[in-house]
């Protein structure tokens, strides 16, 4: 079985990496969509491939982002609490887009779902 992951590279995705590939033998990619986050790109290649993948896409999506996601949210005042413009929640969709996208290239097991926050912590498999 092979999968593609969501990483971030941070505490979740690290140990779920690596949790989904002993429990399920399954070959783990590991993706990672740069929205604007260069700085928590550093190293990320090196931290996937010893949490245990075997590849690793970081694909800069930063165009397609400002213009399908960002420009639209803010023509349409899209404001969270009165306060800021939605964040990591916009970016999602493309996320999941390039996800879908790299799993049928590499014919792996159609993209799951897994979810940090303490209210919401879950993985899904379709």
């Amino acid at each position: 079985m092979k999968i593609v992951l969501a990483y971030s590279g941070g505490l979740d995705t690290s140990v779920l990496l690596s949790w989904i590939k002993d429990t399920y033998d399954a070959e783990m990619i590991a993706f990672c969509a740069n929205v604007g986050q260069d700085d928590e790109l550093k190293g990320l290649e090196k931290k996937a491939k010893k949490t245990g993948a075997s590849k690793i896409y970081i694909d800069d999506l930063q165009d397609e982002f400002a213009s399908d996601f960002i420009y639209p949210i803010i023509r349409a005042g899209a404001i969270y609490e009165g306060q800021y413009f939605l964040g990591t929640s916009i970016a999602r969709p493309l996320i999941a887009k390039r996800m879908v996208e790299i799993a049928q290239a590499e014919g792996a097991t159609p993209p799951g779902v897994m979810s940090g926050s303490a209210r919401n912590s879950r993985v899904a498999r379709r």
